[in-house]
C-alpha cells in the first residue's frame, strides 16, 4: 500500500456514546466524532503527534479531523460514525441498508496552519 494511505474502519466509540448523553452539539460528542485513531508507528511515519489535525481523503470526499494514538495494527485507522465519517464513506449499500465502512482506503496528510 502507498505510504500516504491507510485502511479506515468506522464504528461506535465509547467517547462517542458518552458524549451523546449531553447531545450531538455538545463538545464531548463533537470531539469524539471528529477524531481518527492510528497506530503510533503510522503517526510517527507521518510526523504526527496526539491532537494534530489531519485531512483524510477517500474516493468519496475528505474530512479534517484530529489524530490520536490508538491500539490497532499498523496501516489501520479508526474513525467513529458521525459527520466526518459520513464525508468519507460512499452511499452504496449493496442492498444491506448500511454503507460499506469497514475497509475504506484513505490518504492522510497533516493539516498545516
Amino acid at each position: 500500500m502507498d505510504k500516504t494511505r491507510l485502511i479506515l474502519i468506522s464504528g461506535r466509540s465509547t467517547k462517542q456514546g458518552t458524549g451523546i448523553s449531553t447531545g450531538k452539539e455538545g463538545p464531548e460528542y463533537q470531539e469524539a466524532t471528529n477524531a481518527v485513531e492510528m497506530n503510533l508507528s503510522d503517526m510517527l511515519h507521518f510526523g504526527l503527534h496526539d491532537g494534530d489535525s489531519v485531512v483524510l481523503k477517500s474516493e468519496f470526499g475528505e474530512a479534517s479531523v484530529k489524530c490520536f494514538k490508538g491500539d490497532m495494527p499498523e496501516g489501520l485507522a479508526f474513525i467513529p460514525f458521525g459527520p466526518a465519517c459520513n464525508r468519507l464513506v460512499g452511499d452504496e449499500t449493496y442492498a444491506s441498508g448500511m454503507p460499506d465502512s469497514k475497509h475504506l482506503e484513505v490518504e492522510i496528510k497533516p493539516l498545516l496552519f
